[in-house]
């Protein structure tokens, strides 16, 4: 549009000075000694014209000459730049189609190629990534060190290199190495979210549970990840800080916590254990009643039926609140009657038991009962439960010989007392019913063995048969049956044996 009012301008100029010079007739005289010129006044204006367009056209012929280098090579770096966007365009392609050999060939190229350090940085960081998924780690090593002397002092360059290289430590499990290399990103940005969450991977790998639980929290304020994994993280980390948290430290730790995060299975379980070990049963039984209350769960409840006697009432009287809601759960069942077993209730205990053993067979139950028979002096019914708890698990129990074969002295020529070969060997008798510690071997949620009802009794050792007064010290401690195959008149000391 402007070229078109640009020529109605020129050609409204020429069209008036057409009628002024019409009008305005006259010469024009030019005197150069020994020259003398003299032209119309219309055809010097012509003439000037035409001379300035010339001188016009001639300098920028000459500007153009002399620019024509530097043109020259910016068409050489537009050409390079071409090529070398396309090359890392076709090399990320096929990184993303999983051609891994092809597109480390085109980047590689590329690094080789370009003379610009960004694009030379961005092509070995891609290349790496290449050989990281082709496992060749030595050589994706020698070329992220190579772009790390590429960036030079550019800090943002820098900080693409440390986190590209820190994520693929992570996959190696190195996050040692990772930690430090993201440490420093966290410091200068906190907002560096991608960073964050890399370095969120290298605590837990490491097992820090305090950072974890920072760095969860803080990526959930900001919405840089999943709500549900985050929870996730969360009970977690919390569950390792409670597993060793010291009575000083309870209150932070456990303040921390909002009051549906404590009501979480796993981190109330965590916290009751841990009151457990600090020694207060009682904290440890209102975490379990505040969770119990919210969902029942079978690790809670079987953390809340183990008490003494002194408690055992007061969590009775909770977990019968509980039966009024869920008649038919099994695990409520099998609590009730370790409560009760634990008060002494047995035929209360044995009716619970019963009615949990009815609903879901299982091997703490069966243990259970097996120990509620022992305690009421029913052995025959208490080994039938323990055998149970044993198929429950399914474990075997291996048939055991209950007497030894007796050994031949026939050849013994120094044993006189020898009962005679036709004889037969006296029987032993049977052996006795295994009390219930011996029965019974069952671990609750913290790792522990329970404590058995019963203690076992001592058993008598066997009388040994006083050795004859004409053995040595020797004869005592060497056996002195014959060798089988050997003539022992033959050997050195024969006479004497005989």
């Amino acid at each position: 549009m402007r070229s078109w009012i640009w020529t109605l301008i020129l050609f409204a100029a020429a069209v008036a000075l057409a009628l002024v010079l019409r009008e305005h007739g006259g010469n024009v005289l030019i005197v150069a000694q020994p020259w003398r010129i003299e032209l119309s006044l219309s055809l010097a204006v012509v003439l000037a014209l035409v001379a300035f367009l010339a001188l016009h056209w001639l300098l920028r012929a000459l500007n153009w000459l002399g620019t024509s280098p530097g043109r020259l090579r910016a068409w050489r770096g537009r050409r390079a730049q071409k090529r070398d966007i396309e090359l890392l365009e076709r090399g990320w392609i096929n990184v993303l189609e999983g051609r891994y050999v092809q597109a480390e060939k085109d980047l590689s190229n590329l690094v080789s190629r370009t003379r610009s350090a960004d694009r030379k940085v961005l092509a070995g960081l891609s290349a790496a990534r290449a050989l990281h998924l082709l496992g060749e780690t030595a050589r994706r090593d020698q070329v992220l060190r190579l772009a790390q002397e590429g960036a030079g002092q550019d800090s943002r360059l820098r900080q693409a290199v440390d986190t590209v290289t820190a994520e693929m430590y992570l996959d190696q499990n190195r996050a040692e190495e990772a930690l430090a290399l993201l440490e420093p990103l966290q410091d200068a940005s906190s907002r560096f979210l991608h960073g964050t969450r890399l370095l969120l991977r290298a605590h837990r790998q490491l097992g820090h549970a305090d950072r974890v639980y920072e760095l969860t929290r803080l990526l959930l304020r900001r919405g840089a990840i999943d709500e549900t994994q985050a929870r996730q993280f969360i009970r977690e980390s919390t569950a390792q800080r409670l597993s060793r948290v010291e009575e000083s430290d309870w209150n932070a730790v456990w303040g921390d916590l909002s009051a549906d995060e404590r009501l979480d299975p796993d981190v109330a379980l965590a916290g009751a254990q841990a009151q457990v070990r600090l020694g207060h049963p009682a904290e440890s039984a209102r975490i379990l009643e505040a969770a119990l209350g919210r969902r029942l769960d079978d690790r809670l409840l079987r953390l809340y039926a183990q008490c003494d006697a002194t408690q055992a009432g007061q969590r009775l009287g909770h977990a019968e609140l509980w039966l009024r809601s869920s008649p038919d759960h099994a695990g409520l069942l099998a609590a009730l009657g370790q409560l009760c077993l634990a008060a002494r209730l047995w035929g209360q205990g044995e009716h619970y038991l019963e009615r949990s053993l009815a609903l879901r067979a299982d091997t703490h139950i069966h243990a259970l009962l097996g120990n509620l028979h022992d305690a009421l002096g029913h052995p025959d019914q208490a080994l039938r439960n323990w055998r149970l708890a044993c198929q429950a698990a399914d474990a075997e129990i291996p048939a055991v010989s209950r007497l030894l074969p007796a050994a031949d002295m026939r050849g013994d020529p120094r044993f006189d007392e020898a009962v005679a070969a036709d004889e037969p060997a006296p029987a032993e008798s049977p052996l006795a019913v295994p009390p219930a510690a011996s029965g019974v071997y069952v671990q609750d949620e913290t790792g522990g063995a329970m404590e058995p009802v019963a203690a076992p009794a001592p058993r008598s050792a066997p009388e040994t048969p006083p050795a004859p007064a004409s053995m040595t010290a020797e004869d005592e401690y060497f056996d002195t049956a014959p060798i089988p195959g050997v003539d022992m008149s033959q050997t050195s000391d024969g006479g004497a044996r005989k």
